[in-house]
């Protein structure tokens, strides 16, 4: 059950990241190769940076490369989707925006608990800090390899509550952890916690300060 369970958090993340990479790809006007690889860079970039800093290499993404494929399957059929409706109507391209939110903020949710759970397994159970920062790292790394590669000021750092409902998230799910010591059901929790955040970021456009010139 735990097993389907982290499967079904890792498909989730990977597929929303991976059309959330294909679709930012396609506004940029990117080629079909440009497409795949920002699809893989979204959709795997996070766990990267997570099994470096815990030390496991090389990187899950190269010794089991499911995942990968899975992103450019799923950017290949975006790109398809994209070439047979070139000329999209502005209500098609505002579904088309709310839909790349939507599946970013999926990813972001499912990679942020997965993330915390792959340092609670690495042996890291005890280091709470260290735990909310891997799950941070695996829900936005590759949301912002993306942006730098688009030339775009990471999503995280200026919209609504993003890194924020991560770190959230993975907080709660430490402490239902601690005091239920069912890794399911905090997961699962910590999922509701992130995805209810953002989306009441999103509704009601809730920002972090910043100095206004």
């Amino acid at each position: 059950m735990e097993l389907s369970l982290i499967a079904i958090f890792d498909l989730i993340g990977t597929v929303a990241f991976a059309i959330s990479g294909a679709v930012v790809g396609i506004e940029k006007k990117m080629d079909i190769f440009g497409v795949n690889v920002l699809a893989v860079t979204t959709a795997c970039g996070g766990g990267l940076f997570r099994d470096i800093v815990i030390g496991n290499t090389p990187p899950n993404m190269f010794k089991n490369p499911f995942y990968v494929i899975v992103s450019i399957v799923t950017a290949n059929v975006i790109f398809l989707n994209a070439c047979m409706n070139k000329s999209k109507p502005e209500k098609v391209r505002r579904a088309y925006n709310i839909s790349l939110v939507c599946f970013d903020t999926l990813g972001l949710a499912a990679f942020a608990v997965d993330g915390l759970r792959v340092g609670m397994y690495a042996g890291f159970g005890d280091n709470s800090f260290l735990l909310v920062f891997l799950g941070l790292v695996t829900g936005v790394g590759g949301g912002v390899l993306r942006d730098i590669m688009c030339a775009n000021m990471p999503y995280v750092f200026i919209k609504h509550i993003y890194a924020l409902a991560a770190i959230a998230g993975d907080i709660i799910l430490i402490l239902v952890y601690h005091v239920i010591g069912d890794i399911r059901i905090s997961m699962v929790l910590g999922f509701i916690s992130i995805v209810v955040l953002r989306s009441a970021a999103i509704i009601f456009k809730w920002n972090l300060p910043r100095v206004n010139h």
